[in-house]
């Protein structure tokens, strides 16, 4: 049995579906990033999160949002696209699941605006700096 476990990015808002029997899950496209810096490729794996953690997490993973994840029974899967070409994807079930970083953006709740106050006015009792060169003490 082969595990992914890692930092990955959510490619797409999570969906809550439930399937025939009743069991709820959510199907996540999660991507990550591999190689050397100047050949930096992404993988995508369609994950699936099942039963009360995919209830309880399906409003707060969304696309852009970071997460640790534990992903098992990773396997390359094939399918015939739409023209009838043949394709592959990597799949797996998230085992684990931690959110990281910060929210994404378009979900950041803006900082309250602090008002700032004026500077106090400048003391009037020395107007230069040879007058407070004259009254340092020593």
């Amino acid at each position: 049995m082969a595990n992914i476990q890692g930092l990955f990015r959510i490619g797409r808002d999570a969906v809550l579906r439930a399937t025939p029997d009743g069991q709820s899950v959510v199907n996540l496209a999660l991507a990550y990033n591999y190689g050397k810096k100047q050949d930096n490729l992404t993988q995508w794996v369609d994950a699936s999160l099942w039963g009360k953690r995919a209830e309880a997490l399906a409003q707060y993973l969304i696309k852009g949002q970071q997460i640790y994840a534990i992903i098992s029974d990773a396997h390359i899967e094939t399918f015939e696209k739409q023209g009838g070409e043949q394709a592959s994807k990597l799949v797996g079930r998230i085992d684990f699941l931690e959110f990281s970083g910060a929210r994404p953006a378009q979900q950041e709740q803006p900082a309250p605006q602090q008002q700032r106050q004026a500077p106090p006015p400048a003391s009037q009792g020395m107007s230069s700096i040879a007058e407070m060169d004259s009254d340092v003490p020593f």
